[in-house]
């Protein structure tokens, strides 16, 4: 972000936790909330007049809910990640929202730390996820994943290089660009570069998307 603060929106239906929740983040420093909004169509018009680098997203909403406007951000405004902050943490809900390009899942009772370092993660193009989360998403990915008398689809299929094959299994493990870029020896630009190439031969447009990959292809060992 080069030492500018980190531009967030807030959506939630509910004005209590909105005020509540700008008021948390211009506790810190380096967060600006530029605006707050009800639904998401609301969202999506401010969007329009405003710039932003994080919506902070609620999912049950009237008017238009958050997955709906997340799947719209994500088409109009593919530069504004989108961090989900709801009550709800069942499976269909977190599917849902990550299927439309949810860069990160909180629930509500995270903290102002773990909110504040969801939202530095997100500007960077990582993907946070509460424990609870963390777990129902391997949980998932576990039970999705081939049996060995089934075939498992072939990753060289999509013309990955060897490269991209070993980062995206990194990817499924859990680890960030930076702990990739240490454990391959090489930089984090390259690391992203490799990232950015993977993702757009698997057809993913996020970490959840690729560590889904890596799973399905036994990729992660």
């Amino acid at each position: 972000m080069n030492g500018e603060p980190i531009r967030v929106l807030v959506v939630d239906d509910q004005q209590l936790v909105r005020e509540g929740l700008t008021a948390l983040l211009e506790l810190t420093e380096d967060v600006e909330v530029v605006g707050q909004a009800a639904h998401g169509r609301e969202a999506l018009d401010i969007l329009t007049r405003k710039p932003c680098d994080v919506v902070l997203m609620d999912l049950r909403m009237p008017v238009l809910d958050g997955v709906a406007a997340t799947r719209e951000i994500r088409n109009r405004h593919p530069e504004v990640a989108v961090l989900v902050l709801t009550t709800y943490s069942d499976d269909d809900s977190i599917r849902d929202a990550l299927g439309a390009g949810a860069q990160g899942y909180l629930t509500k009772d995270a903290g102002r730390a773990e909110i504040h370092a969801a939202l530095r993660a997100a500007v960077t193009g990582q993907a946070t996820f509460t424990t609870a989360v963390s777990r129902r998403l391997v949980t998932a990915l576990t039970e999705q994943r081939p049996r060995p008398s089934e075939p498992t689809p072939d990753p060289s299929a999509t013309t990955l290089t060897a490269r991209e094959r070993e980062i995206l299994g990194l990817i499924g493990a859990g680890l960030s660009n930076a702990e990739i870029a240490a454990r391959l020896f090489i930089a984090e630009s390259t690391v992203k570069t490799h990232i950015n190439n993977a993702f757009a031969k698997i057809g993913v447009r996020n970490r959840a998307g690729a560590v889904r990959y890596a799973y399905q292809t036994g990729l992660v060992r």
